[in-house]
């Protein structure tokens, strides 16, 4: 009998054994993407990715990543501009690698309606996304207009966000920026603040 349990015994030991060795050789071949390495304990001796588990999950675990895709890239648009960031009205001579070169070309896109259809001091949001091509998921929705403004302000003005984004697309990005902003929420600002004259008191 004492012989049976000890046979018994050895016998889990071995299965034991042999399981742990093959969870040790699962554990060197995860894929930690996007990580740049493996998962590893903080007891081994080369660089690894640090990993959490609970109690009941004996294996490494890859804990989530928390990437800012809920935040909106956020730019305002003068119709003229300060004089001291004229620069940054100028559309880039190259393709688009930084928020700051995409934010130069949406600015230079920007062509208000004529001054005999145009508010002084309009101002009207849209929010929209680009895809890695540099085409826009969907049409710019309107998420803010000027209160008081009539409808057929807002239709002119929402009618010249588009001409303008529509005349500067696809934009040209490089396969970093690309990657970066496809399907991020970009909300913009457009602000008339052209001396109208006698359009300033135009409802």
């Amino acid at each position: 009998m004492f012989r049976r349990i000890v046979i018994c015994l050895f016998v889990t030991f071995v299965a034991i054994s042999v399981s742990g060795s093959a969870d040790a050789g699962q554990r060197r071949h995860i894929d930690a993407t996007p990580f740049a390495h493996a998962p590893c304990s903080v007891l081994d001796g080369r660089p690894c990715t640090p990993y959490f588990c609970s109690v009941f999950n004996h294996g490494p675990c890859i804990p989530e990543i928390d990437y800012p895709y809920g935040e909106d890239l956020q730019l305002t648009i003068e119709t003229v501009p300060p004089q001291d960031q004229a620069a940054k009205y100028q559309k880039p001579d190259h393709d688009l690698d930084t928020i700051g070169d995409l934010f130069a070309a949406l600015r230079s896109c920007w062509s208000p309606p004529p001054e005999e259809t145009a508010r002084a001091g309009m101002q009207m949001s849209v929010r929209f996304s680009f895809k890695r091509s540099g085409e826009m998921i969907a049409p710019p929705r309107m998420t803010f207009s000027t209160s008081g403004a009539a409808a057929d302000t807002r239709a002119t003005y929402l009618k010249a966000i588009n001409a303008s984004l529509d005349a500067c697309l696809p934009l040209k990005f490089t396969a970093g920026l690309g990657g970066s902003l496809a399907g991020r929420p970009i909300a913009i600002r457009y602000v008339d603040n052209r001396d109208l004259g006698t359009q300033a008191g135009k409802p």
